[in-house]
């Protein structure tokens, strides 16, 4: 009997060392296995040039040209940011560093505590369980999302602050209110923000 590296001949059955029997076909497509990383992760790093009351320009699908005022950054590395809503139509929300410009732009929030409870935990959405119809042809009435009553209040405890600030300073409500946008020409890696 002949000692291979791989097989072996176990129970009258060709395998590996193992025990496990070999399949006969090879996969028509590569097979991923997850890599498994035992670092730690890093804390994201925030840029230098972004600092609280910073006015950002928002460069996401939703909100872009928009700005927003950058208030802290949460533990998940994501920047907390705000319009105010009655400004720029943009809520208290989470943005990634890379959606977004810096501006020199920038307003004193001063010794502003935010409200208790601003965490990664509040903007994250519930789950949706799905309910199987007996009758594929009724609609199913899905309700909407509304953000819950102390998202409500922390958000105009957050901005009845930030608009008092924004007040202080001369035309900055205009420049809040008017989105970027680029002209024929025009390079943003060319511009000073």
């Amino acid at each position: 009997m002949a000692d291979a590296d791989d097989e072996t001949l176990q129970n009258g059955k060709l395998g590996d060392k193992k025990g496990k029997k070999k399949s006969r076909f090879y996969p028509t497509e590569d097979v991923k296995k997850p890599v498994k990383n035992k670092k730690p992760r890093k804390p994201i790093k925030l840029r230098a040039s972004i600092t609280p009351g910073t006015i950002l320009i928002l460069l996401d699908e939703i909100d872009q040209g928009k700005k927003a005022i950058f208030l802290k950054q949460l533990t998940s590395g994501l920047l907390l940011v705000t319009g105010p809503s009655k400004l720029s139509q943009v809520p208290l929300k989470r943005v990634k560093q890379q959606y977004v410009i810096a501006t020199k732009t920038k307003i004193d929030i001063g010794d502003f505590q935010l409200p208790e409870g601003l965490t990664d935990e509040l903007f994250k959405r519930k789950a949706k369980k799905r309910k199987r119809s007996e009758d594929m042809f009724t609609e199913e009435t899905q309700e909407d999302e509304n953000p819950s009553q102390e998202f409500v209040e922390k958000q105009e405890a957050v901005d009845e602050h930030i608009l008092a600030k924004i007040a202080e300073v001369e035309h900055l409500e205009l420049y809040m209110e008017t989105p970027f946008s680029l002209k024929k020409g025009q390079y943003p890696h060319a511009m000073i923000f």
